[in-house]
């Protein structure tokens, strides 16, 4: 029964992180096109996606290279850009943390934006889920995205500049965030996070090797956990 009920959670998951397909194959292609203009090879495009399995790391990464960034930078920046996932794990630690340690050790691997947003969500909606349901969820909500998005690398980088401008897959990006962001702007603090991270990202982005991005997300993180505690101040005084 318990593990009938963990395959229904693993199509749950499916499902729920189905939709992001639809964003990660234009992004992905959009990540192999810019790959082989910056002369990557078809299977060092391939083997970026799979071993880093980080878009917006790969993105940036990529960028700082093309602009001859010493290396130093290009490393801390593509780090810092993923910081978000070790916030990630911390989140997603109550809830996993007693899981069998290979699978942790899968379920870092596979923690990127769409994997946390479905199983928080889904986490906290149901908090009698049992780990093995968990952990099934969890894996179910990144497998269709998994393979369309080193597919759709590949296919980027096969195609290289033959795509037209017009097709416009840039949008896939902001697109992807926005749909994440938008759940989960629950509480005061978060809307406060993201406001702050976008006016200091707007001011900063004259900041060589975008690091303004770096300063934004920090300046985000600070002003979120300062409000955090101060409504947790007033609610204890109330």
């Amino acid at each position: 029964m318990a593990d009938a009920t963990s395959k229904s959670y693993f199509w749950k998951g499916f499902r729920d992180g189905t939709p992001f397909i639809f964003v990660a194959i234009p992004f992905g292609t959009l990540f192999g096109v810019f790959a082989a203009e910056a002369g990557l090879e078809i299977v060092q495009v391939v083997a970026f996606s799979a071993t880093v399995f980080a878009g917006a790391a790969q993105f940036t990464a990529l960028q700082l290279l093309q602009e001859n960034a010493p290396t130093a930078i290009v490393l801390a920046s593509a780090l810092a850009v993923n910081l978000r996932v070790a916030m990630y794990s911390a989140s997603l630690t109550p809830f996993l943390g007693a899981a069998p340690m290979w699978q942790r050790a899968c379920a870092a691997y596979l923690t990127v934006d769409q994997s946390y947003a479905c199983s928080i969500v889904q986490f906290e909606k149901e908090p009698k889920m049992t780990v093995p349901q968990r952990m099934a969820y969890f894996i179910g909500s990144v497998t269709p995205i998994t393979p369309c998005w080193i597919l759709a690398t590949y296919l980027g980088a096969v195609l290289g500049t033959r795509i037209p401008e017009s097709w416009a897959l840039d949008f896939a990006l902001p697109i992807t965030f926005l749909a994440m962001l938008g759940p989960m702007m629950r509480t005061l603090p978060h809307v406060i996070a993201a406001l702050v991270a976008l006016v200091v990202s707007l001011l900063a982005v004259s900041v060589p090797f975008n690091l303004g991005l770096v300063i934004a997300g920090t300046a985000g993180m600070i002003a979120g956990a300062q409000a955090e505690v101060i409504l947790d101040r007033r609610k204890a005084h109330a």
